[in-house]
Parts: structure tokens; sequence; C-alpha cells
């Protein structure tokens, strides 16, 4: 019988080419994120490529932060990132890095590339330089600073670094082409002038390199094989390689792009999310409405719904969107078989069993998981007043209505089968208590005499049931009219969040911890929110429903 082979994605069939042809001995790859927000989704799928070829091919994997820009750059991002990174199983081992660690050997190299005629200090400011620089259709200009002798670009770099010159007062580029059809290649920008306190190397440096120019030397420095990065650098790779030829690193590191992931319906630019935090209408980048990984973390999201997101998503060369439905998918089929159901009423009204004696209660023996039977049982507690949700009973049902109201029969789950026998009402018409009678011949939901009844309501019991709090999420944009409305501005979804405070679990997940998720019957998954939740108080964010019309493409393979 025949083998079938697996089809590699186009950067593996690059590697494989690479070790055949002996165009290196291993494979060593990198994540190099900026420390200027927190990962999103899209993150999460450079992350998984750039550490699964590492672990593929035996190699190595580096993380390291591209921390060229002060400005932007906080401690607490560097530290949200490798949490997130080491969340989703990226082993980067001993390897962390940061570009400022690199910077002697830019500026050494910046000095060999004066030295060699190919970079000069230019006084052209930063709006000079884009006219000079032509257009996609006409060539550029010579800077007039191009003709300085080695001495002289020598000891203005030197000024540079002595913090002689103010912001923008001088730069140093890189002499290519000013006639190259690649407007990337005409006389690019590799160093600046910015008096900027670093978190890293503090006040040591006043001009700091281009990340155009930083990161190739990053690269080849840590001796990485294979710099996988997305499409919108494929314009920037002559540069990349330029730099690397011009420094002169015997081993240079071949750039590969592929296409970035972009999902359908959600706010992923850190620009937007960072307004969401700072206009305090989300609670933080955590905030699970978002697709920030931390957000999706708390929401109750897991790194294995996340890896096989991303295998479905697949790699190519070719820009395209996903469905957000398809993540839910993943998430849906991660815990479906891992995840104990208990009863959950999220707006409650109250049942008296007139019948079943007071204070009387007796234990229940449940499964944990009617898919997956090895989760075992737990045992809830029936008792003569229960809880049932506010939607499971009608004063005047409408036909093909199958749950309580009066004179009919439903059947308690695991439990009884009760009927309703009338209810009561407070000054606003609202109905307060529900009065039934059990049949105590239909334990655990079975009439002896063969009777059938149509619904079967869930409940708590409301003298051992845990009060918690409920956060049922939408998408924080509006999916019909659109992510972002015509100015720019995000076109913000009202009823992205609503809270129920009074709401009821079975006392079995009463101490469940931050991080624990079980499925609540017809209510979905829910996790326990890691920040809000305290001792006394416990908060559960709804990770996703129970069910979706959602399929998967055709040309997405599952399991």
């Amino acid at each position: 019988m025949e083998q079938a082979t697996e089809t590699k994605n186009f950067i593996e069939q690059i590697i494989d080419k690479d070790l055949a042809e002996g165009n290196c001995a291993t494979v060593c790859t990198r994540f190099p994120p900026e420390p200027n927000g927190y990962l999103h989704i899209g993150h999460a799928k450079s992350i998984l490529l750039n550490a699964g070829l590492a672990k593929e091919y035996g190699g190595l994997f580096n993380l390291r932060f591209d921390d060229t820009n002060p400005t932007k750059e906080k401690i607490e991002y560097v530290e949200s990132i490798k949490e997130d990174v080491k969340w989703l199983g990226a082993d980067w081992e001993d390897r962390l890095y940061f570009a400022s660690d690199y910077f002697d050997h830019m500026y050494e190299a910046a000095v060999k590339l004066i030295k060699k005629q190919k970079a000069y200090v230019s006084d052209l400011s930063a709006e000079e330089i884009r006219a000079y620089r032509g257009t996609l259709t006409e060539p550029g200009r010579e800077d007039p600073s191009s003709g300085r002798s080695v001495e002289e670009n020598l000891a203005l770099f030197e000024q540079m670094r002595e913090g002689k010159f103010a912001d923008g007062e001088k730069v140093l580029r890189a002499r290519i082409d000013m006639a190259s059809p690649n407007i990337n290649m005409r006389d690019p920008v590799i160093y600046r002038v910015a008096h900027m306190h670093h978190h890293n190397t503090k006040d040591k440096w006043c001009i700091y390199p281009m990340y155009d120019f930083a990161h190739p030397i990053e690269d080849a420095v840590e001796g990485i094989t294979h710099s996988i990065c997305t499409l919108e650098f494929e314009d920037h790779r002559p540069l990349y390689d330029w730099v690397v030829r011009e420094v002169g690193y015997e081993h240079p590191p071949k750039q590969i792009e592929f296409a970035k992931l972009y999902l359908t319906n959600v706010v992923t630019g850190k620009r937007y999310i960072k307004r969401l935090v700072e206009e305090k209408i989300v609670d933080g980048w955590d905030d699970p409405r978002l697709v920030s990984i931390a957000a999706l973390k708390r929401r109750g999201f897991t790194p294995e719904s996340i890896r096989r997101f991303v295998e479905l998503c697949g790699v190519s060369k070719s820009n395209s969107s996903v469905d957000y439905a398809m993540l839910e998918y993943c998430i849906r089929e991660d815990l479906k078989l891992k995840k104990t159901r208990i009863m959950a009423v999220l707006d409650p009204i109250k049942v008296i069993i007139d019948n079943y004696p007071e204070g009387q209660s007796e234990e229940l023996t449940v499964v944990n998981n009617m898919e997956n039977k090895e989760l075992g049982t737990h045992t809830v507690t029936f008792c003569r007043e229960l809880y049932i949700d506010r939607e499971d009973f009608m004063e005047e049902p409408p036909r093909k209505y199958f749950r309580m109201f009066p004179g009919n029969e439903v059947r308690l789950m695991q439990a009884y089968f009760v009927t309703c026998n009338s209810y009561t009402k407070d000054e606003n018409g609202r109905v307060t208590e529900i009065h039934c009678t059990y049949d105590p011949a239909s334990k655990g939901g079975n009439s002896p005499d063969g009777r059938k009844v149509k619904g079967t309501i869930h409940w708590v019991p409301a003298p051992y049931a845990k009060q918690v709090e409920v956060r049922l999420y939408e998408n924080i944009v509006d999916e019909e009219l659109g992510v972002y409305n015509e100015d720019g501005s995000l076109n913000l979804n009202p009823n992205s969040l609503q809270i129920r405070k009074n709401c009821y679990i079975e006392p079995y997940a009463a101490d469940a911890k931050a991080y624990d998720s079980f499925q609540f019957v017809r209510q979905g998954y829910f996790c326990v929110d890691a920040k809000d939740t305290t001792n006394d108080h416990l908060v559960f964010n709804r990770i996703v429903s129970l069910k979706s019309s959602y399929s998967l493409p055709a040309n997405a393979t599952d399991r």
C-alpha cells in the first residue's frame, strides 16, 4: 500500500534545498518583536512558524527584541511578550536577545561602511530627504552631502554619537543608488540622532540605528539561517542583502517572506488598541474582546487551539483573510473532550417543589463529559428549592415551546419529572417563583410508566449553588458595518460586553481558580477570569458558544 506523502510549504522546501546544497549546516530562526505593544493573533502565526521550523529541523529558535525605537518601548511590553511566547510553547531556551545588545557592533558596522565610502552623513531634514528621494516613476536626486570625504563623514558621525547635534539635525545614509527602481535602495537612512532614554542601554546612546539596518545585522550576528518575515518586507529584501554583504558577513542569513494572518472583523492595529485602552473602552490590552494573545488567554483560549488555528491557516505567499469563526471552531474542538459539563443559571428564577419534603436533599451522580467518559463523574445536590433560567419558563407559551409553563411536565436534567402548577409575581408583574410537583418515581429523568416529556431543562440547587458573575462577549466592532468608519475611526459595537452579576453555578465548581474552564449546559464554554476574580467573587468569561453554523473551508484539512 502506498504511503501518503506530506506536502511541505514553500518555506520548508527552501530550507530543504539549502540543507541539501550545503548552504547551511543547521537551521536557526528567530521571532523579532518590537516591544511597543502587546502581541496579537497575527504574531502567533509568526511565533509558531519560526519556532516550529527550528523544532522540525532540529535547529535553534531565538527570541530577540528589536528595541531600536525607545520612544514607544516599555519593559511592560517586553515582559508581556516573553510571557505570550512561552505560553504558546515556543522555547527560546537561553537565547533571549535585544537589538540593543548589538549597538556597539552596529556602530562599528556603520563606521566600516563610511570607510568603504558606502555611507555618508547628511544635513537634509526628513522632509527634504523625502523630496530628494523621487517617486515610483521618477528617480531620486543626489544628496548635496554625498560628496563628503571619508574623514569628514567619520568625524561627523563621531560627533553625532557624542551628542553634538540636535534630533533630526544629521543622519547617516547608506550610499547605494538614487536611481534604483526600488525606493528602499535610494540611499536609505541607517542612523538618526535621537536623544532618548532607552529601557536597556539607558543614556549611553543618542544615536539609534534604523530597523532596516539593524535587523540584518542582528540576524547575521546571531547566526540566523532563515529570516522569516511578512510580505511587506519583500521590497526591503535587497537592502537586507546589501547590508549583510557590505558589512561582510561570511554566512549571510536568507530573508523569506510569507503572508500575514488577517482575521475578519477584529482590531489588531496597535494604535487602535492603544486608543481603546487609553480611552477606557476596554480594561487593558488583555480585555477578552480583543485578539491580543494576552486577551485570548484571559478569555480562556488554549495554546493548543491557537496552534491548531495557525496550522489550518497554512503558510503561503498570498494575502488572504480568515473568518474569526475558524478560531472559535478550533477552541470548541480543543475543549469538547477536555472539559467538565456543569449546570449554570445565568438569569435565575426560583422553583419550589411543593411535594418534596422540606429539609431533605439527595446527591445525584452526573457524568462530567458525555463525549469522554474517562473524565468521570461528580455529584450535584437535589433539594426542594432550585433555580432555573428565566428563559425556560413562559406564562403563555407559543406552539412547540416544550419547556416549563403552567400545566406542563418537564424533565429536570439528571433528576426528576416536574409539573408546573402555579407561579407568583412581584408588583412589576415579573415572575418571582414557580411552584411545581415532582414524580418521585421518575428519578434519573425516566418514568416507569413510559410516559414521555419533550422538554429537559437544567437547574442548580438554590441553598447550595455558588453565586458568580458571568461576562458574555460579542465582537468589539460591528460586524455588519465593518471594523473601520470612513474617517478611520473604529465602528464599535455597543453590545460587545454583557455583565450578569446574579448567576448561579453548581457547588462542584465553587472552588474554581483562575483559567479553570467548564462547559455550561446549553450556554457554551466558560473560563474563570484571571484578572477580576477574587477569593470571594468568581468571574466567568464566556470563551465561545456551544454551536456555530461554521464549517471548515475546503482547503483546510482537519484531523
